[in-house]
């Protein structure tokens, strides 16, 4: 059984001093990106929503697992939950070419977030009409990048 690593709580709160880098010039696009690795696919869909119901532990498991299916990507791991008393619900899903996140808001406001993030090129429209009818949203928005 291999160990833990552990590490002085300071390191896991305080963020780490970098140092500047000065870097080449490169042309970037008019929103100021530049690709750096444009032979490596890389999707983004951020979905946002407002659920018909408070969202719980157990739909983001099941939620996260149908979006696996929906979108076709290989799961890896049981989705992870976790609820913070301040922010509400948060889950992450692994997938062979990456995953997706999902966060959900009881307070100020009814609301969810999803990030997915794969390596390999998916239907964004089967990701939004998914989570739409998943989650019974009234309202439903998301940006592709």
């Amino acid at each position: 059984m291999t160990a833990t690593p552990t590490f002085p709580e300071s390191e896991l709160v305080l963020p780490l001093r970098r140092r500047s880098v000065d870097l080449p010039a490169r042309e970037a696009g008019e929103d100021g990106w530049h690709d750096l690795a444009p032979d490596i696919l890389r999707q983004r869909l951020v979905v946002e929503g407002v659920p018909a119901a408070p969202v719980d532990d157990a739909q983001i498991r099941h939620y996260l697992s149908g979006l696996s299916r929906e979108v076709d990507m290989v799961q890896l791991l049981e989705p992870v939950t976790h609820r913070s008393d301040l922010y509400g619900w948060a889950g992450w899903i692994h997938w062979e070419t990456s995953g997706a996140h999902f966060y959900a808001w009881e307070q100020p406001r009814l609301f969810f977030s999803v990030d997915i993030y794969t390596c390999k090129a998916f239907e964004v429209d089967a990701a939004v009409t998914f989570t739409r009818d998943f989650f019974a949203a009234r309202t439903i928005v998301a940006k592709s990048f």
